[in-house]
């Protein structure tokens, strides 16, 4: 297939790919030997950049239409278009003068996976590039722009030599860019981000950029990555990255730090990619699915369920929605299920067509009707739940009144406790002013999901109760609208339950 979603195509507007350049040339003095546009399309920025006068000019582009399109318009013979495919080209390899040069263009805002579900041939060779480790490299965490996947390649490509890299991209792509520069150990003096409005540019919405790296050959890296307004490029916005070899989103924050390891194990809620089946309402005192229809089955292993958008108190103790369970741990065998909830075991195989239709890689070779994320810490009594999505996290205590493990959903994380007192202090410290203070400190609030796993371990809960008083608890009950309830000798023990180290749920 040829559509724009399979490759990802956002053709630059010529306007703002000179505006692009300008830019470079004018606040960064840039003069470069050799310009190369990967992922070229129809050659924006290789026209754009003619204001360069560089000696040779290299467009790469998969697309041999677009290919046409740019002998057709750009009429400069320092011009080379080469019809290829970028995951199998070396564009340094043609560069005969190496002295300065300029990497530039858009490359495609598409992930990995939505050109797997179309089909497409237009694909890096599948391989775990971060090298990611565990349950990473097989879940979401291994999903990856395309876009992003490019800019390393030629990042390592180009690395050792006194080459800019300026590209667009998502803000995210950026960001991620800029801690792999550090991971990987690659030279560089500078990385700026430089936001543009992609709504005005290309009539999509997401947060944008455009990502000017200054590659080197001499031994040297920043800590700091620089945000600026593209339309107002020489006012600082902020500024992200290291400190003390801890990672900030916000390094302006002037907040209180709870930096370290988080004592309790934070866990992601369950995940079964089959929500019509697996998630079922009480509607006129029956169980219905989400196909609408009556469900009757076994109240075993059905369990009330908090969606990631459910999070809008700081005590949840009723439900409208709840989630059969299939298995105590993952990769469970579920055939017992057959002679233990016959009526379940029915329902599941009436529906065993929309099971068999995931396409999730964890699924592959698991017992029928598996689910993910579970294990004995699903069914704790007690827990403290945070939604991943919203700017403004907010910790709930979770708890059902017939003692029924409460699950939440995959986009949702928890830790547990064996006690409601011990689970509402934990909850009023991670809803502080202080804490919620320091997580808008780590985490990037322009995210898709701003409150991930890697955040939330990053909490030291010793540091906080080092820190707050409880008083300020109170003023934390008060600010949550809930009544009066935590008391001096249910702060201490919390404390205590923290210097006890039996903390991480098995």
């Amino acid at each position: 297939m040829n559509g724009k979603r399979e490759y990802g195509d956002y053709q630059t507007p010529v306007d703002f790919a000179e505006k692009v350049c300008l830019y470079l040339k004018d606040y960064h003095h840039i003069k470069p030997s050799a310009i190369v546009e990967p992922t070229c399309g129809i050659g924006s920025f290789l026209k754009s950049s003619l204001l360069f006068n560089a000696n040779e000019y290299y467009g790469i582009e998969i697309n041999p239409k677009y290919c046409e399109i740019c002998r057709e318009t750009i009429s400069d013979k320092k011009v080379n278009i080469i019809n290829s495919d970028f995951f199998a080209f070396s564009s340094k390899a043609l560069i005969k003068d190496k002295r300065e040069i300029l990497v530039i263009g858009n490359p495609p805002w598409v992930t990995n996976s939505t050109l797997s579900s179309l089909g497409s041939d237009n694909l890096p060779i599948k391989r775990n590039f971060k090298g990611l480790k565990g349950i990473d490299a097989i879940t979401g965490a291994s999903n990856f722009d395309i876009c992003e996947y490019i800019i390393l390649q030629l990042i390592n490509e180009y690395r050792d030599t006194n080459t800019v890299i300026s590209m667009l991209c998502k803000t995210s792509v950026a960001r991620n860019i800029f801690k792999e520069l550090r991971r990987n150990y690659i030279n560089f003096s500078s990385c700026d981000i430089l936001e543009f409005d992609a709504a005005k540019v290309f009539g999509i919405n997401a947060s944008a950029c455009v990502l000017l790296i200054q590659l080197t050959d001499e031994a040297i890296s920043s800590d700091i990555c620089c945000v600026y307004d593209f339309e107002k490029p020489e006012i600082l916005k902020s500024q992200f990255g290291y400190l003390d070899g801890h990672f900030y989103s916000n390094l302006d924050l002037d907040t209180e730090n709870f930096d370290g390891r988080c004592c309790f194990e934070w866990r992601q809620g369950i995940k079964h990619d089959c929500s019509k089946v697996m998630e079922l309402t009480i509607r006129d005192g029956t169980l219905q699915n989400g196909k609408q229809e009556t469900v009757h089955i076994e109240n075993d292993m059905v369990f009330p369920l908090v969606k990631s958008s459910m999070f809008k108190s700081p005590v949840i103790h009723s439900f409208s929605k709840y989630v059969i369970v299939t298995q105590k741990k993952t990769r469970e065998e579920t055939k017992h299920l057959e002679r233990d909830v016959p009526k379940t075991w029915e329902y599941l195989n009436d529906n065993v067509e929309l099971f068999e239709s995931r396409k999730s890689s964890i699924y592959k070779g698991a017992p029928i009707f598996s689910m993910f994320g579970v294990g004995d810490y699903s069914y704790s009594k007690y827990k403290v739940g945070v939604s991943g999505f919203y700017k403004q996290p907010l910790f709930s205590v979770l708890y059902s009144d017939d003692d029924r493990p409460v699950m939440t959903d995959d986009t949702s994380y928890f830790i547990c406790f064996d006690s409601y007192d011990m689970a509402y202090v934990a909850m009023l410290l991670l809803n502080s002013e202080k804490v919620q203070g320091f997580l808008t400190s780590i985490a990037f609030l322009d995210a898709k999901r701003p409150y991930t796993k890697k955040i939330l371990e990053r909490i030291d809960f010793d540091k906080i109760v080092g820190s707050l008083s409880l008083k300020e608890l109170m003023k934390t009950e008060e600010k949550l609208n809930l009544s009066h309830y935590v008391t001096l000798p249910m702060y201490d023990s919390f404390k205590s339950l923290l210097d006890m180290g039996q903390l991480r749920f098995a």
